[in-house]
């Protein structure tokens, strides 16, 4: 290798640092582990130093050099840059592909029913949304900006609160009617459809947790378990049960008539919020740019 301006070699090696393997790194740059390995190896020939130690006792993991650790936070950096570089360019275009991440609820029950109108007013964007449960790599995986339910704390992102949200127990319309309670600890003699999407560690709110603040003094652990929040609106949209509702969510749902809010009397505030989400340094990218300020526009009717 001649020089290192073969950028290929660099983000070989950094991918591996990140992934602690040349087979992860492998997978993330769409080539075999070979020939990450072989890039890897040419560029120490060309600095005439390694930047992985080598284990004799068949360490799984590739560990970087010291010299190598210090170099990848500006490995990175550059890289950002030069992504940045590279999406300026595209911005010269009349459109644009803006890539957005949230959950899969989120995009069926908030976003993908008000798209429409973004659409409207920037109608040479073209969004291609990613919908996942799990944490996304916005670099590696070239995300613009998302949306995330948590507590507004992920590094290296910065995070804006879009909305603060209740949580309250719902049911369809027929159920309602059928219902006997006169307190919420009455609710637990009913099928409770409970909503596994977020760990309840990160400050979800659970069934046990609503029954409590609500002044019922009963535990539940019976009923169904979905993974998916949309699902669990569903689901008692088609009578299955009473779900614990989160206010956003259902929000068009108990307009629509379609869900039934018990006991409105109740207040429970959820600990968690909805943040829009993004790397700071893509965040004068005009796409970027419109897209958050329609998110904020939109929350602001909610």
């Amino acid at each position: 290798m001649k020089s290192p301006t073969h950028l290929n070699a660099l983000r070989a090696f950094e991918a591996s640092a990140r992934h602690g393997s040349f087979s992860g790194a492998a997978g993330e740059l769409n080539v075999t582990a070979a020939a990450v390995g072989q890039l890897v190896r040419g560029l120490e020939e060309w600095l005439g130093a390694p930047l992985f130690h080598r284990s004799q006792s068949g360490q799984a993991r590739l560990v970087p050099t010291d010299v190598a650790e210090r170099a990848l936070p500006e490995i990175r950096a550059g890289f950002d840059r030069l992504t940045l570089g590279v999406e300026r360019l595209k911005e010269a275009r009349a459109s644009g592909v803006l890539t957005v991440t949230v959950s899969p609820a989120f995009a069926a029950k908030w976003l993908l029913p008000r798209i429409e109108r973004f659409q409207a007013t920037c109608p040479y964007i073209d969004v291609r949304l990613d919908t996942s449960l799990k944490l996304v790599d916005y670099a590696a995986q070239g995300i613009d900006v998302g949306v995330r339910y948590g507590g507004g704390n992920w590094p290296g992102l910065t995070a804006e609160k879009l909305m603060d949200e209740e949580v309250f127990p719902v049911c369809s319309p027929a159920l309602h009617a059928a219902l006997q309670v006169a307190a919420p600890a009455d609710l637990t003699r009913y099928t409770l459809i409970h909503d596994m999407s977020v760990e309840p560690g990160a400050g979800f709110t659970t069934w046990d947790m609503w029954l409590r603040k609500a002044g019922a003094d009963v535990t539940t652990q019976r009923g169904m378990r979905i993974n998916n929040s949309a699902a669990v609106l569903q689901a008692a949209i088609d009578g299955q049960g009473i779900a614990l509702a989160r206010s956003i969510m259902a929000r068009d749902d108990v307009a629509a008539g379609r869900l039934v809010r018990l006991f409105p009397e109740i207040r429970v505030p959820s600990a968690l919020s909805y943040y829009v989400v993004y790397r700071s340094e893509c965040s004068s990218l005009s796409r970027s740019e419109a897209f958050r300020n329609w998110l904020f526009e939109e929350a602001a009717q909610v």
